[in-house]
């Protein structure tokens, strides 16, 4: 996990834990619950203004969060409001009543109760360029070729005790026009940021491999984070978030973002 979470990086928003735990924890007082969020009529959700593919304060392209967070207060027959945080450890201010994408560790959050059931299963993927031609994952990689990883990431401690030689990086969106380049044969970045990427620039030379699927390290579930819910509210909201992955509504959004969907 790294120490420094550069606003650029979406995945710094999923696999900064510990600022979730302190943000859903912090006000508990004040939380909602079930009965209060439907007579307010609304239930707020705090999310990055410039993070896609997760959030964007863009109307015609909100981000798969605030889409699946749409879903989830009409289905709680609510609205939903979107409180804008950067950086995301201002969560603890801004008091928010869930918080999407958040890891599903329940040892994070002290034993309580906060977490939803997970709606996705994810991690970090490689992003293979013209520099690594005939190569299709990690193992195929030697000394020759370099991998771009984000600073301090956890993909970076996996890979270099892999023995893979990594370069480090300050943003995601560099590592992977990097790649593009030739520059670097790979870039580790998160399945999100790749899959949205190559929506993005489907002339991309880029072939995605999904690193979570082979390194448990990697990987990761996600849940809706409830700022200390009643019993009531997290049992609602498991109620939709079945629904809604039944249906296919969740697939159906991470798929206009270009996000592969696995049910964890």
């Amino acid at each position: 996990m790294s120490a420094r979470c550069p606003l650029r990086s979406p995945v710094a928003w999923v696999l900064a834990a510990c600022l979730i735990a302190a943000g859903l924890t912090a006000g508990s007082a004040a939380a909602r619950t079930l009965e209060q969020v439907r007579a307010l009529g609304v239930i707020s959700m705090c999310a990055n203004p410039d993070a896609l593919p997760y959030s964007s304060d863009k109307p015609d392209a909100p981000g798969f969060q605030v889409e699946i967070g749409r879903a989830l207060a009409q289905g709680l027959g609510v609205q939903l409001k979107v409180e804008w945080v950067v950086p995301r450890r201002r969560v603890a201010e801004v008091n928010c009543d869930m918080l999407l994408d958040s890891v599903n560790d329940p040892q994070l959050y002290g034993g309580r109760r906060l977490l939803s059931m997970p709606y996705q299963r994810s991690g970090i993927a490689l992003a293979l360029g013209p520099a690594a031609q005939g190569m299709s994952g990690l193992r195929d990689l030697n000394a020759q070729h370099r991998v771009g990883v984000m600073v301090g990431s956890l993909a970076s401690v996996v890979l270099g005790k892999q023995g893979v030689r990594t370069s480090p990086y300050a943003f995601q969106a560099d590592l992977l026009e990097a790649v593009e380049k030739g520059l670097l044969s790979g870039a580790a970045v998160s399945a999100q940021t790749l899959g949205y990427y190559l929506k993005q620039h489907p002339e991309a030379n880029i072939r995605a491999v999904s690193l979570f699927e082979t390194e448990p390290q990697l990987a990761w579930t996600v849940s809706v984070g409830l700022r200390n819910a009643d019993p009531a509210l997290l049992d609602e909201m498991n109620r939709i978030i079945a629904s809604i992955l039944a249906d296919g509504t969740i697939s159906g959004i991470y798929a206009r973002y270009g996000v592969e969907h696995h049910t964890p």
